[in-house]
């Protein structure tokens, strides 16, 4: 009888629902050192999910938004979408990109030039490069990119870029009942494709710059997207907020980003009322991966970093706070 009791009462406890902190792994962010930056992300998820708690915030609310280029992976020599190889494809109908920039950059692989077209590069190649394609042809190649394109440095995919600590951050929200999304200047068609296989973040929960697309009848007789060279929104510097409460329709309480046009996102984030939390990668690390901030043109850091230490913002030295950086080393 006693026996018995045991076991109804060990099925009933299967049932109850069990603490976000008890379901945890003891160390859910293995590949960040101790430190402040891994306290302070710790810290803030037991605040805001602990029930009853003074800062307690419903799951329906735990939005948490990342800048990708940077944040969540590699951004440097350029910005990866720049060397999205359709240009190569594409030049022989364009004679003119052999003397015009950013396209020369591409064709001579001449990468210096390349980091210098800086976002106003990213978004002619985005203008061109996106246009003469249906919505499904274009993430198909953007899908066949991913597969076979080499970081020039690292002779790796370029999603074999991306870093291990915030795989595991957002792997760590998502189990605290957040919802992840990313915000980022990048083309959400070009991001789509791959996001929810390398991030868990599925295309729904992508924001970022896009292009016009128009319906039409394709050749089999069927509706189809195409893609026009015209850009739409620009989700970069002040367009983030914009972009989040035209997509996501609800303000983040955590952000994450590594540049000034991360900026306005996370004074936005920090803005709502109650518990918030804004944090910065600051690449640090020449060795593992690259160092830049103030002087850079790609991920320039300077306001932000400025604004952080006047705020208190949680600041990821990437030398300092990350045990790994890459989820595959080089």
């Amino acid at each position: 009888m006693r026996f018995t009791r045991r076991i109804i009462l060990a099925a009933l406890t299967l049932l109850l629902p069990v603490p976000a902190a008890l379901a945890q792994s003891p160390n859910p962010l293995p590949s960040w050192n101790e430190g402040a930056a891994k306290k302070s992300i710790t810290d803030f998820v037991t605040k805001v999910t602990m029930q009853g708690g003074a800062d307690f915030v419903p799951s329906a609310e735990r939005i948490a938004t990342f800048d990708n280029d940077g944040t969540l992976w590699c951004e440097q020599p350029a910005y990866f979408q720049l060397a999205f190889d359709r240009i190569k494809e594409m030049a022989p109908q364009h004679p003119e990109w052999k003397t015009t920039q950013p396209f020369k950059a591409i064709l001579d692989r001449d990468m210096k030039a390349l980091a210098a077209s800086g976002e106003k590069g990213l978004m002619q190649i985005m203008a061109a490069t996106h246009a003469g394609m249906t919505t499904d042809d274009f993430s198909k190649a953007v899908r066949e990119w991913a597969g076979s394109a080499r970081h020039p440095r690292f002779n790796r995919p370029y999603t074999e870029l991306v870093y291990q600590p915030m795989l595991e951050l957002l792997a760590y929200l998502r189990a605290d009942g957040f919802k992840t999304f990313v915000v980022s200047d990048g083309g959400v068609e070009f991001m789509r494709p791959w996001m929810e296989k390398v991030y868990g973040i599925p295309p729904e929960r992508v924001v970022g710059s896009s292009g016009v697309v128009k319906l039409q009848t394709g050749a089999s007789g069927r509706p189809e997207l195409m893609k026009i060279a015209k850009i739409e929104f620009v989700d970069d510097g002040p367009g983030k907020p914009v972009g989040i409460n035209r997509f996501i329709g609800r303000r983040p309480i955590f952000a994450f980003g590594n540049s000034d046009g991360d900026l306005q996102m996370l004074q936005w984030t920090v803005a709502g009322e109650g518990a918030r939390f804004a944090g910065i990668v600051h690449h640090t690390d020449a060795e593992r991966e690259y160092a830049y901030d103030r002087q850079s043109k790609i991920g320039k850091l300077d306001k932000a970093l400025d604004e952080a230490a006047a705020k208190g913002w949680s600041v990821v030295d990437m030398k300092r706070d990350w045990k790994k950086v890459f989820t595959v080393e080089p």
